[in-house]
């Protein structure tokens, strides 16, 4: 139960490797199975057909950015300005101003709060919507681990039409031999893991390798080498009619089925958007990464994460206000300005849900070295389209931001709020690889982003 795991990337697929697909399953070779199964197949009306989660890997300082306190003390309130927004009497970051601009569009959470300030737990709670198993201090990811959204929607909505239900992008959160729990489907097993692409989307030659055809290896070969594959998988269901048989077949055919779905391998060509559309996400990795994600939900896939950054690239604990003001700040706020007015020009800003938060916040008071250190009792989250209330401020800290002094909101919440958005109860019951019962989530949606 406790085997430690990291995520390999898909290997492309070429004339030998698709041969040994089936080859390897007549031996008996298999991932890891998953013998999980669902007890509720209720449902809700969905919200959206689809979620990106902006993710600020390393948590975003929310006093220098959505809940600034300008009139708290120097070492508290920071270097950076408030500037006024196109909501009244809200005020967020002067280095924020398209953001700023488009504030009557999305909703703020400055009361998003739990109990823990590891990075590592703290993530797997925001991006599963419960907290790690058995959680330590940077206890690394493992099959124990409860699922990520994409594996829960996978795993009550699973899908046959080669779109995966989850891609995360454009980086995977791994550092030394820290592995980040949250990222995969946990006890659901690796079927249900998201998609996990690893290249910078504004560099001229990206492109996703397991998704394109090997030189040679053409739509009618590649359906030629399918029969085979059938016809071996036929003769090894009568040797082996085990789990992890099954398990494989699934992948042989999720491999095909994502081979020849054009739907899904054109979403990465980014080269299909006009130039001015690049442009104003803007041509750099995080940019280009939230445009490929809306092409991504575009073609179907209900839940894209795009990690703004390396591992723990917003762990400011030095140099806060040089790095946010030059380096972090200005392509967020472009590139997410971008995508809000881009869904809203296309009409699917009201079926798309934006999420934007990190797995923390920053600590009120300024550290020694001009940084601020982790803290979970308070932080933010931005919200827009599929049915959230615009122009619209949820709670209130108090005076330094250390603390909400109005309903405070867990990653449970959160991680309910998912699920409903998308039509998926949060307290669905599925059961483990040990079929063990277990509630998918057990929070409560934050019903005051719509109302």
């Amino acid at each position: 139960m406790n085997s430690h795991f990291q995520s390999l990337p898909h290997p492309p697929l070429n004339r030998r490797s698709l041969l040994q697909i089936g080859a390897a399953s007549a031996v008996g070779v298999s991932s890891w199975p998953s013998a999980a199964k669902s007890d509720d197949a209720e449902s809700l009306a969905p919200k959206a057909k689809s979620i990106i989660i902006v993710f600020l890997t390393g948590a975003a300082s929310h006093h220098d950015t959505f809940d600034m306190k300008p009139n708290a003390p120097a070492e508290i309130r920071g270097e950076f300005q408030p500037i006024a927004t196109s909501v009244p009497g809200l005020q967020i970051c002067e280095h924020l101003p398209k953001l700023a601009a488009l504030a009557d569009r999305y909703a703020l959470i400055r009361t998003l709060s739990h109990s823990d300030n590891n990075h590592l737990m703290s993530t797997h709670h925001v991006l599963t919507g419960a907290k790690q198993p058995g959680g330590f201090f940077d206890k690394v990811a493992s099959r124990d681990d409860w699922p990520c959204y994409a594996a829960g929607c996978e795993f009550l909505r699973p899908r046959a039409d080669g779109i995966p239900s989850g891609v995360n992008l454009p980086t995977f959160l791994l550092q030394g031999p820290l592995t980040w729990p949250g990222q995969h489907s946990g006890f659901l097993g690796d079927k249900y893991d998201p998609w996990q692409i690893t290249g910078d989307p504004n560099n001229a030659d990206f492109k996703v390798e397991n998704l394109t055809f090997q030189p040679g290896l053409e739509l009618t070969r590649l359906t030629q080498r399918k029969s085979l594959l059938d016809e071996i998988n036929r003769q090894q269901h009568g040797l082996d009619d085990a789990i992890a048989s099954r398990r494989l077949t699934a992948n042989q055919e999720l491999a095909f089925s994502l081979l020849t779905s054009s739907r899904f391998s054109q979403a990465f060509e980014l080269q299909r958007e006009p130039d001015a559309v690049r442009d104003e996400y803007g041509r750099h990795t995080t940019g280009q990464s939230l445009l490929l994600a809306r092409r991504l939900t575009e073609a179907g896939v209900p839940i894209v994460q795009v990690n703004v950054g390396s591992v723990q690239n917003w762990d400011n604990h030095g140099k806060i206000f040089p790095t946010l003001k030059a380096r972090l700040l200005p392509p967020l706020d472009r590139g997410v300005a971008a995508l809000l007015k881009d869904l809203e020009s296309s009409g699917r800003l009201s079926e798309t849900m934006v999420m934007m938060l990190g797995e923390f916040g920053r600590t009120p008071k300024i550290n020694n070295d001009a940084g601020r250190d982790h803290w979970g009792p308070c932080f933010f989250g931005v919200f827009a389209g599929g049915g959230v209330q615009e122009g619209k401020v949820i709670g209130e800290s108090d005076a330094d931001g250390a603390y909400p002094t109005t309903a405070a909101f867990s990653p449970d919440d959160v991680g309910a709020t998912v699920y409903e958005a998308l039509g998926i109860m949060p307290n669905a019951v599925v059961r483990d690889r040990l079929n063990r019962p277990v509630h998918l989530n057990k929070g409560t949606a934050i019903g005051s982003l719509y109302s």
